[in-house]
Order: structure tokens, then sequence, then C-alpha cells
């Protein structure tokens, strides 16, 4: 069983909830609906009600070091990192249904028995259903940068969602950041200087190049033709208590 299976996990939340995103149903082709009905049932998280942390160990029906991906986009990068290290477990989370089915049907195609997919909040995922100190990696690549500054309170990269992200993972756990946004890339290092009580640098910040773990993602490439400087932003979680 995992140890951390029965941890606390907060009765309430400490900061206020953000709304990263606005959910999209999208246009799903059939190869999607399909995958969303036949394969969602064998690889999809069950969230348990009442809210419960998961017990990781009988997700993956082993025990390895779990990555969570929030906002996997279509999945590609996901799935091929998931081959590349079969050693490695990794959750997927993901609020536009097309791109959960995409991923589902990559998952497929690959043979992957290492990744399981949510399509929950994932804000909502990490308070009620990550056990603290069970993830030892956390990814975001390419999050929403709502670019007008009305909306940089929706931005996913605040201090206080950074904090929850950090008591989910265990002392030096990796969180690697992405976006090809000059001015979110530089929020993003202003908001982790604020959570340096958690997270320390991993290198030079940002990071000379592409990591090589981290495969070329569709929205990079969308992003290098327009001009656009990807930044990879890596932190290890530190020692100290959250």
């Amino acid at each position: 069983m995992n140890e951390h299976t029965n941890a606390g996990v907060e009765d309430k939340p400490f900061f206020r909830r953000i709304r990263s995103f606005v959910r999209r149903e999208g246009r799903l082709t059939p190869g999607q609906q399909r995958a969303l009905d036949d394969l969602f049932p064998r690889f999809g998280i069950p969230l348990p009600q009442p809210p419960a942390a998961l017990d990781l160990e009988a997700l993956f029906g082993r025990r390895a070091p779990v990555t969570l991906e929030i906002g996997f986009g279509d999945g590609e990068s996901l799935a091929e990192q998931a081959a590349n290290h079969p050693e490695r477990d990794y959750i997927g989370t993901e609020v536009h249904r097309p791109g959960v089915g995409h991923l589902l049907r990559e998952i497929e195609r690959c043979g992957l028995t290492n990744v399981r997919v949510s399509d929950h909040d994932a804000v909502d995922l990490l308070e009620h259903y990550i056990a603290p100190g069970c993830l030892d990696g956390v990814q975001v690549y390419f999050p929403d940068p709502w670019h007008k500054k009305r909306h940089h309170k929706r931005r996913l990269i605040q201090p206080a969602f950074m904090r929850q992200v950090a008591t989910r993972m265990r002392p030096g756990g990796r969180l690697h950041l992405a976006t090809d946004w000059a001015e979110y890339a530089e929020y993003m290092i202003t908001v982790m200087r604020e959570c340096e009580t958690w997270f320390a640098p991993d290198g030079p910040v940002p990071a000379p190049e592409r990591p090589p773990e981290r495969p070329v993602t569709k929205f990079e490439r969308r992003g290098e033709r327009r001009g656009h400087q990807v930044a990879d932003l890596l932190y290890r979680r530190t020692d100290e208590p959250a």
C-alpha cells in the first residue's frame, strides 16, 4: 500500500480558488469519442466520493516515481515522455475533453501502461485527491498566459498555488515550468522567488536550452513559428516544510 494513502489532506483550502481555465468541450472526433467511451474506464482516474487521497500504488499496480502534468493539451508530449521512461508513472490532467480523447488514443497506440488520465480541475485534484509528499515531479508546459493584465489573477502559476503544489511533492522532487511568452516567463520567475522556502532553482533559470526529457510540443512549435522564445524553468522541492 502507498504509505501516503491515509495521509491527511487539508480540510480547508488556504488560498482563493484559481479559475485558470474556461471549460470548452470542443468538437470530438469519432476516434476521440470512442477513446473516451472505451479507454477512459481503463486509463481514467476514478475520483472517490466523498473526496479522499488516491492510492497511487493501487492506481498503477506498482510502486514507482510519479510525475503529474497539469494541462497536457493533446497529450502527445506526455505520451512520448511515458514511452521514453517506462520506469516512471505519469498522471495527466486536462479539462479539454478532445485533448483527453487524443491522449487516450496515444496510450492505446503506444501500448502504454504507465499513464493515468484525469479531466478534473487541477486545483481541486491537488487539494482533495493527491496526498501530501507523494509526487516526484510536477510539470506545467505552456499554460494559458492570460496576457491581458486584468486577467493575470487567472494565471495558474501564483504563490498560493505553488505552495499547494509543494505540499504534494517529496523533498528533492522536480518542478518543470515552460512557456513561450516572455512576459509570463518573467512573471513565473518572480512568483518562484516568492516561493524560495519551498523551491530552489535547479540550475540556471531559465535553462540555457530545452531539457532533453521534455519533448517538443505542438504549442512550442507554433510559438517558435510566431517568433516566440521558449523558457524552461526548473526547480527542486526543498527540504523545508511548506
